[in-house]
């Protein structure tokens, strides 16, 4: 299914970018010859198809399966830095502070993605592309962090 409509957002982007870049200027020039060209019409069934394509399987998709919810995997500090989000260690006294360290990223998603996000958005349910996104940045941001505290020890 994810393959399917991998090919589906393809064909949407592709006939969307068609459509917008050549069938716009050819409209604009060739304006008193109503009659679409092959390459437009094919354009435009690549747009109305591929929407078509990612709205079934999504639907497929959320029928077949409750989507669940994936938690990603915790970073794995060094031995002797610990990750936490207080001032305080229960049970240890705190020698020295070192510094704090900031971990940021931002990521995107493909184009094909987010229309897959959109559909979902209107059905209902969890916007998968959007949590394995959150996933990866979180993560990297944990990475960055831990291999900051680790270069001031």
């Amino acid at each position: 299914m994810k393959t399917v409509r991998q090919i589906g957002s393809l064909a949407f982007v592709a006939g969307l970018f068609t459509a917008i870049f050549a069938g716009i200027p050819w409209y604009v020039v060739v304006s008193d010859d109503p009659v679409l060209p092959w390459w437009l019409r094919i354009a435009v069934f690549c747009l109305v198809g591929g929407i078509l394509v990612v709205l079934v399987t999504v639907a497929v998709e959320q029928r077949k399966t409750r989507i669940k919810a994936e938690t990603p995997e915790p970073a794995e500090p060094k031995p002797g830095i610990l990750l936490l989000n207080s001032t305080e260690i229960p049970g240890r006294q705190i020698r020295e502070i070192l510094g704090l360290v900031h971990g940021h990223t931002v990521f995107a998603i493909w184009l094909g993605k987010d229309l897959s996000a959109i559909i979902r958005l209107v059905l209902g349910g969890e916007l998968t592309e959007y949590t394995q996104m959150m996933g990866k940045a979180r993560q990297a941001a944990t990475n960055r962090m831990v291999a900051a505290a680790g270069r001031m020890q």
